[in-house]
């Protein structure tokens, strides 16, 4: 297999900024891929093209697969994106801006690609607050992912390499992601973390994503570049 090529799934947040920056600190040419799965925040996707141009990404795709065809999310169907909540509220059950077999998805398509530039690496940058409430981003998972792909693949049945799912951020805080891409000199300024974007990409600022994101911010001791509409001093 061609070394130091990794596939690195960019969502246009800052999670998946700062490991698309970490990706390439480690010495990995990134090839980036966006999924557009038909998400509300679709603002996302810019955000992803403007941090692949900003990065000199090798590769960016952004790639179709429509979710909403069944919904099952308030991020792809039409339930209510909750808002106002507490922080420490949100990692006793699953949310429900869970997108069912999301990061299934998204990681057999990384997995694919990245088979085809022979590569055994893919990057995704789930952390401790997702798999407190996600059960697709829990470190287990991304074992029995990591596992599966070596089990289905030409390359890994030939034992031609090890596919490895890349996992950097998963024991971070959101304050030390936020500290890790202010090291990296990562623009945080072009990412969209926001559930409900308005169209001219400003956060709302009272979505789970926006608190944790602001939350963050404030502890890292770092100015959130982006623009609120209803920036919230919880913490």
């Amino acid at each position: 297999m061609t070394a130091h090529r990794a596939v690195v799934l960019l969502s246009g947040g800052l999670d998946s900024a700062v490991i698309l920056r970490l990706c390439r600190s480690e010495g990995f040419t990134a090839h980036a891929l966006t999924i557009d799965y038909g998400q509300r925040h679709r603002q996302e996707l810019d955000a992803a093209r403007r941090l692949a141009k900003a990065m000199q990404i090798e590769q960016h795709i952004v790639l179709g697969v429509d979710l909403t065809q069944w919904g099952g999310s308030a991020l792809t169907g039409n339930q209510a994106v909750p808002t106002g909540r507490d922080p420490s509220d949100m990692g006793e059950d699953i949310p429900v801006t869970y997108v069912p077999g999301r990061n299934t998805i998204f990681l057999s398509l990384a997995m694919a690609w990245a088979e085809t530039l022979g590569s055994g690496d893919v990057f995704i940058g789930a952390h401790v607050l997702d798999y407190s409430g996600y059960p697709d981003c829990r470190p287990e998972y991304f074992g029995a992912f990591e596992q599966m792909a070596n089990l289905a693949t030409k390359a890994g049945v030939e034992r031609v390499s090890r596919f490895s799912i890349h996992t950097p951020l998963i024991g971070m805080t959101k304050a030390q992601i936020v500290r890790t891409g202010v090291r990296l000199h990562v623009p945080f300024e072009l990412t969209s973390s926001c559930y409900q974007p308005a169209p001219d990409m400003a956060a709302c600022g009272v979505c789970d994503s926006c608190i944790l994101r602001q939350r963050a911010f404030r502890e890292a001791g770092v100015e959130d570049p982006i623009r609120y509409l209803s920036p919230t001093q919880r913490l």
